[in-house]
């Protein structure tokens, strides 16, 4: 496949384009800096804050796919909903299948499915309710959205830097958590599980992912 990464320079983004291009497929990695020694990964100069930019680099980019994994710190709710109707635009006239890479707050809370886990003192702070609530708003921005070819992809409630293993547990639109109590990932194993999404989809549009022990997915 022919792969766009925005945000390819973060956590996510920069692990989602080495992964992909590991397995074969040709990547364009966009974001402001882009920067990269494989030949499989083509970097891009792209201002994801600028939309006609943005917009005529994914124009040009005849993508099979598009995965949207940018963040901002402090939260910034309208750039990332903003970002995500420019990118699920763009791939309506292209054909392109969108993956965004999301928050865990978008999540149902577990055992409690009326309620969000973004609105789950349990799981999120008050001073995190800003960053749980974009995401949230960036998920609501997809539904609402005329494209039918995309997927939002909600991490655990804990993603940070660590090392691939290739196991981990799918799931729908509730939080999961691992054999030992904790709902985390893997920044590695969350690529992993971004590329194995783009390669065989499934029907939700709302997944997540939680570590798993034992031998890798299948």
């Amino acid at each position: 496949m022919r792969i766009v990464v925005l945000g390819a320079s973060g956590m996510v983004g920069s692990r989602v384009t080495r992964e992909a291009a590991a397995r074969g497929h040709r990547v364009l990695a966009l974001a402001r800096k882009p920067a990269s020694d494989d030949p499989a990964v083509t970097p891009v100069a792209v201002d994801a804050r600028d939309p006609a930019t943005l917009r005529a680099a994914l124009a040009a980019s005849r993508a099979d796919a598009v995965v949207l994994a940018v963040r901002t710190e402090p939260a910034d709710r309208d750039f990332l909903v903003d970002t995500a109707r420019t990118v699920l635009d763009a791939a309506a006239r292209t054909g392109a299948r969108v993956l965004v890479v999301g928050g865990a707050g978008a999540l149902r809370s577990p055992g409690r499915p009326e309620l969000l886990v973004a609105d789950d003192p349990a799981y999120v702070p008050e001073d995190l309710r800003p960053v749980a609530a974009a995401g949230v708003a960036q998920l609501r921005a997809a539904q609402e959205h005329a494209h039918g070819d995309w997927v939002y992809l909600s991490p655990p409630a804990l993603l940070e830097p660590g090392r691939r293993t290739g196991r981990y547990r799918r799931g729908g639109d509730t939080l999961l958590t691992a054999a030992d109590g904790r709902s985390w990932i893997s920044a590695e194993d969350l690529a992993a599980a971004v590329v194995d999404e783009l390669e065989s989809p499934g029907s939700e549009r709302h997944v997540t992912v939680v570590h798993r022990e034992g031998p890798p997915a299948a």
